[in-house]
């Protein structure tokens, strides 16, 4: 077993922890978010793999949570908070990236995505889900180009529709 799968290993056992109630949601995002930064794995420049395109996509996305966590720090400075959230923007667009990845090796074959009904106004009609079944593969974004090309490959439903994680998306942390 190489280092990727040792990770999303890991991360499954995380995953069934925070199902299970044994950790709350923000422990299982700062333990995934320990286990990417500190186990010198990634990111990886040459994605050439979906399992390498995974690890980028989960690696940028606990970057990116972590520095929105820490932008809404009480009684921070203005621009502090405007510079930890540009970090976080710049983290989901490298997540982004790494989805686009994805998408392109597997040829968009399996994917199916839509609108996810969210209890956040503010992610309300933004944030989708793609779907690959066949792959185990669960991905979200709110990329303007991502959701063009999903529609241009017709992967892509209209209708909003409940997450199939939605315990876990509807949760704040």
């Amino acid at each position: 077993m190489n280092a990727i799968q040792k990770y999303f290993r890991y991360r499954q056992n995380l995953i069934d922890q925070y199902r299970k109630g044994d950790m709350t949601k923000r422990e299982y995002l700062q333990k995934n978010y320990e286990a990417v930064v500190y186990g010198n794995i990634g990111p990886f420049e040459n994605i050439d793999t979906v399992e390498k395109a995974l690890f980028n996509y989960q690696y940028y996305n606990a970057l990116a949570k972590e520095q929105k966590q820490i932008s809404t720090t009480r009684d921070m400075d203005y621009e502090l908070k405007h510079d930890f959230l540009q970090q976080s923007n710049y983290y989901y667009n490298k997540k982004d990236r790494a989805t686009l990845a994805v998408l392109r090796m597997l040829d968009y074959k399996g994917a199916k995505a839509y609108f996810i009904k969210m209890h956040s106004k503010y992610l309300k009609g933004r944030l989708f889900e793609i779907v690959i079944e066949e792959e185990n593969i669960i991905l979200h974004s709110t990329s303007p180009l991502i959701l063009k090309l999903l529609r241009e490959e017709g992967v892509f439903c209209e209708e909003s529709r409940t997450s199939v994680i939605d315990e876990y998306v509807n949760h704040r942390y």
